[in-house]
Formats: structure tokens, C-alpha cells, sequence
């Protein structure tokens, strides 16, 4: 009997410790005001639902270069990932974004468009995979459109090496430079 009741007040008094702290470290980050309101949540714009979105993908006007766009038709502004995510029909992986970068969220007002530059392959080079298509996405978390070859001025297939993609910008000319800023 006493050896159970030296084993309950060891055990109760370190719960109740890790209770205190709990309690404690839970006001202080309360009244630091890092948690935020229910109203600045609500504020913030959330992720474009997809079928609020209107991708685009066209020829860049130079070999393995692809002009993306990607257009808000919903009643609001919400967010999309400031990387496009592309990918290759039967290839792992996708275009990484030049400069180098890391996910974060984009703001897309309501009626906007935003634009990136994707080149698939060095023009120069010899190396690659060649494939029938690409699909982008705006965000990782959709499903995207698959865009042909052909409607992306790449008749006889899409050659694929070290593929880069722009993060989006606010016009076609400004992802053009980005573009060619980052392949240097």
C-alpha cells in the first residue's frame, strides 16, 4: 500500500508541473499577442479555388521558352504560390525557379493576371528528354492544366534538360527578364 501511494504522488507531481507550464506558456504567448485575432484570419486572402483560375501556356518566342499566364476570374483576390508548378509528361520532378526560391504565397487581385517564363531546355544544348506535353499548375495544391506540344509552339515535342521556371510577375516583359536574368 504505501509503495502505490509513493508511485501515485511521484508520477502526480510532474504532471501537474507540465499542467503549469502549459498554462503558462499558453497566457504568455497569449498576452505577447502572438496568436493571431479571429479577424486578421479572416482577412487574409485564402488559396484561388482552381476553377477560379484560367491558365495559359504559349510560345515564348524563342527556342524551349514557354510564356505561362495565369489569370483571377473569381469575385475576389486570393493567393496562389508565387512558383508555378510545372511539370513534364513522363518525367520526375519539375522546373525549378530561377532566382533560386522557396514556396510563399502570391497575391492574385480579383481581374488580374500574373506571368511566368519557363524554358525547358538550353537552346544550345543537346541534351534532353523529349515529351508531348507539360501541365502547370498555380499552386501545389491543384491539379492543373495539361497544355500539348503543339499549342506551346513545340511541334515536334517538348525537349526537356534542367527545365527553369520564373517565379510570377506583374507583366509578360518583366518574366521575360526575369527569365533571361536567371539563365545566365
Amino acid at each position: 500500500m504505501r509503495l502505490r501511494s509513493t508511485l501515485a504522488s511521484a508520477f502526480t507531481v510532474p504532471v501537474a508541473a507540465a499542467s503549469a507550464l502549459v498554462l503558462v506558456a499558453t497566457g504568455a504567448a497569449a498576452a505577447a499577442g502572438t496568436a493571431p485575432s479571429a479577424h486578421a484570419v479572416a482577412s487574409r486572402p485564402g488559396v484561388c479555388p482552381e476553377k477560379f483560375l484560367r491558365l495559359q501556356a504559349a510560345p515564348g518566342g524563342r527556342p524551349n521558352v514557354v510564356r505561362i499566364g495565369v489569370t483571377n476570374r473569381g469575385s475576389r483576390s486570393c493567393v496562389v504560390d508565387r512558383i508555378p508548378s510545372i511539370t513534364f509528361r513522363g518525367l520526375d520532378g519539375s522546373a525549378q525557379p530561377v532566382p533560386p526560391a522557396q514556396s510563399a504565397p502570391y497575391l492574385l487581385p480579383r481581374g488580374e493576371r500574373a506571368y511566368a517564363a519557363l524554358r525547358t531546355a538550353d537552346p544550345a544544348g543537346t541534351e534532353g528528354h523529349v515529351v508531348g506535353s507539360l501541365s502547370v499548375a498555380a499552386d501545389p495544391s491543384h491539379y492543373g492544366v495539361t497544355f500539348g506540344a503543339a499549342s506551346v509552339g513545340m511541334a515536334r515535342g517538348i525537349r526537356v534538360w534542367e527545365p527553369v521556371t520564373t517565379l510570377w510577375q506583374r507583366s509578360a516583359a518583366a518574366a521575360d527578364a526575369a527569365l533571361a536574368r536567371g539563365t545566365r
